[in-house]
C-alpha cells in the first residue's frame, strides 16, 4: 500500500529533488520557521554535517524588537556572516515546503546582502 502523501510533503519533496540536481556539490541554506521563530543552518550535504547556523533564539536577539520579517532579515545577514567565516560563499537555497514570499523571502535577502551567492 503507497503513502498518502500531504500537498505540503509533496511539495517539500519536489523541492528537495530539484535542489539536489542543481546542487553539484555546494553546501545548502536550509529554513525551518514556526510560529514565534526563523530558523537557518548551511549543511553539507555531502559530509553530513551543519557549517553555519541562525536563529531568532540566538543572544544576538534577545530584547530586538521589530516584526517577524526584519528578524528575519537579520537571521539571513547572521547566517551568512557565519557561513563566509566557515569559508562558503555559494550555496543553494532550501526552502523546503514554504512558499518563497513573507518571512522566508526576507530571510534570503538578508543571506544575499550579507555575502552569500545563491
Amino acid at each position: 500500500m503507497g503513502k498518502n502523501l500531504t500537498l505540503q510533503e509533496r511539495r517539500k519533496q519536489r523541492t528537495r529533488t530539484k535542489l539536489r540536481k542543481l546542487a553539484n556539490g555546494r553546501p545548502r541554506l536550509s529554513v525551518f520557521r514556526s510560529s514565534k521563530h526563523i530558523y537557518a543552518q548551511v549543511i553539507d550535504d555531502l559530509e553530513g554535517r551543519t557549517l553555519a547556523s541562525a536563529s531568532t533564539k540566538d543572544k544576538e536577539f534577545k530584547g530586538a524588537t521589530g516584526t517577524n520579517k526584519d528578524a528575519a532579515e537579520e537571521v539571513g545577514k547572521l547566517v551568512a556572516k557565519r557561513a563566509s567565516d566557515a569559508g562558503v560563499k555559494d550555496v543553494v537555497f532550501d526552502r523546503g515546503d514554504y512558499i518563497y514570499h513573507g518571512r522566508v523571502k526576507a530571510l534570503a535577502e538578508g543571506a544575499r546582502e550579507g555575502g552569500l551567492n545563491f
